[in-house]
């Protein structure tokens, strides 16, 4: 089934509509979302407010659930313009921003980024597979005696899951479920370990909603820890803590590599490299979202694309790069900045 958004609504008549305490006008940039997105949009904002005669949008780290539900709240400056968003928007979210009005949507990808597991550089380098972090994190886990039925998950030490990984308890500081990257995770991390095991992946064409609750729960008995939005508090904590590891956007690994080391995956060392050439197994496009209705009734919002997507921001050698986004190929650069700048409208295909 494919979603069109198209334009119904224009942000003039929605204003109209709206009662005389909302028809104010706002002269800057609105932009809600992923944490992982934000640091990219924050030092983009900086840039285009010193370098444009706009004011410097305001961005908010709301996580990418949490700033798609405010996108989706309806048309008028009391709304986003943009929301930034560390996994694909969902048909659900398509039709609920329908809903309230939202019906133009313009869809932009912005790089790639990897999802790491990190500790402190006091702890030592941990080398885990996805199977290693499905059995680590999962609220059930395949029965240790062999059986094949899922059981609570028993394992309190990393060692009780490998025997070739530490004595040290399972502690893992994470993203909570509004963040795209706990989306992320759980597809790309767990539903990756919980098909090391040939009668859970079996489940995925019999029994898709019992395999997703299998592989995506997350056991709720201490061992995984919601940390917030805030990875840079993870960071935080990790230092003060050398026991535990963190799940986090590959950009705050990169930006803070005197402090925290990544973990190896699969073998894979998070890497910009590793990341580029798709063989970290956990990696994932990063996205924002325009209110095509807001352009041009909130100044600034073409030219914040265009900042957005010149080669010296998103390119190989663009400042974005040195923040740790991984740009996309050169072709998809050049097709994606067209297709922005032009505000052709999102498809969303659901299989």
């Amino acid at each position: 089934m494919i979603v069109r958004v198209i334009a119904t609504t224009l942000l003039a008549g929605a204003m109209l509509a709206q009662p005389a305490s909302a028809q104010s006008t706002r002269d800057y940039i609105s932009v809600v979302g992923s944490s992982t997105v934000y640091p990219f949009a924050t030092v983009v904002a900086e840039n285009f407010g010193k370098t444009t005669n706009f004011k410097t949008p305001k961005i908010e780290s709301t996580g990418s659930g949490g700033g798609l539900k405010l996108f989706c709240s309806g048309v008028g400056v009391q709304t986003p313009d943009i929301t930034n968003s560390s996994r694909r928007i969902k048909a659900s979210e398509v039709a609920d921003c329908a809903s309230n009005g939202v019906n133009e949507i313009v869809e932009v990808v912005i790089g790639y980024d990897g999802i790491v597991v990190a500790n402190s550089k006091d702890a030592g380098a941990m080398s885990l597979t996805l199977k290693d972090l499905f059995l680590a994190l999962a609220k059930n886990v395949p029965n240790p005696s062999g059986a094949k039925n899922l059981v609570p998950n028993p394992y309190s030490t990393w060692k009780d899951i490998n025997p070739a990984l530490p004595a040290t308890r399972i502690e893992v500081l994470g993203p909570p479920p509004t963040s795209g990257t706990r989306d992320a995770f759980v597809e790309l991390a767990m539903e990756g370990g919980c098909d090391a095991f040939g009668f859970i992946a079996a489940m995925k064409s019999a029994d898709n909603n019992g395999y997703k609750t299998a592989c995506h729960t997350v056991r709720e008995d201490g061992a995984f820890v919601e940390a917030g939005e805030n990875d840079n508090l993870i960071v935080q904590k990790l230092e003060a803590n050398p026991k535990a590891l963190g799940i986090f956007g590959f950009s705050f690994l990169d930006q803070n590599s005197d402090r925290i080391r990544g973990s190896a995956i699969d073998g894979v060392e998070p890497n910009f490299d590793s990341i580029s050439d798709g063989s970290y197994p956990v990696s994932r496009p990063l996205y924002f979202y325009v209110k095509k209705a807001h352009v041009g009734a909130v100044p600034g919002i073409k030219e914040y694309l265009d900042e957005f997507t010149r080669e010296d921001t998103w390119g190989e050698f663009g400042y974005l790069a040195d923040r740790g986004l991984i740009p996309l190929p050169d072709g998809e650069r050049e097709a994606a900045r067209e297709r922005i700048l032009s505000l052709a409208p999102l498809e969303l295909t659901k299989e």
